[in-house]
């Protein structure tokens, strides 16, 4: 099992497709990528499959459309979504 802090990991852009690269990183690219996920605190944990979101959001729109972003992943089976809603 691999754990990943969104905000804190940075990795060289690998030239390579999605589908070639590790799990982990096609989840952190998919949030990354995502308009309303962005730069957030968010963990993520992946285990064969399973990925489990983790961390603080603003708002239940920010915790679904992390859930949808890492859903279009190819590989991922299973999401656990641990996300908390804060308000401002």
């Amino acid at each position: 099992m691999q754990t990943l802090t969104f905000s804190a990991v940075t990795f060289k852009k690998l030239k390579m497709t999605m589908i070639e690269m590790p799990l982990d990183h096609q989840v952190l690219t998919a949030l990354e990528q995502d308009p309303y996920v962005g730069r957030r605190n968010l963990r993520f944990e992946t285990n064969q499959g399973r990925v489990t979101l983790r961390g603080v959001v603003s708002t239940y729109y920010q915790k679904q459309m992390a859930q949808e972003a890492v859903r279009r992943v190819d590989g991922v089976d299973e999401i656990t979504n641990e996300l908390e809603v804060t308000w401002p």
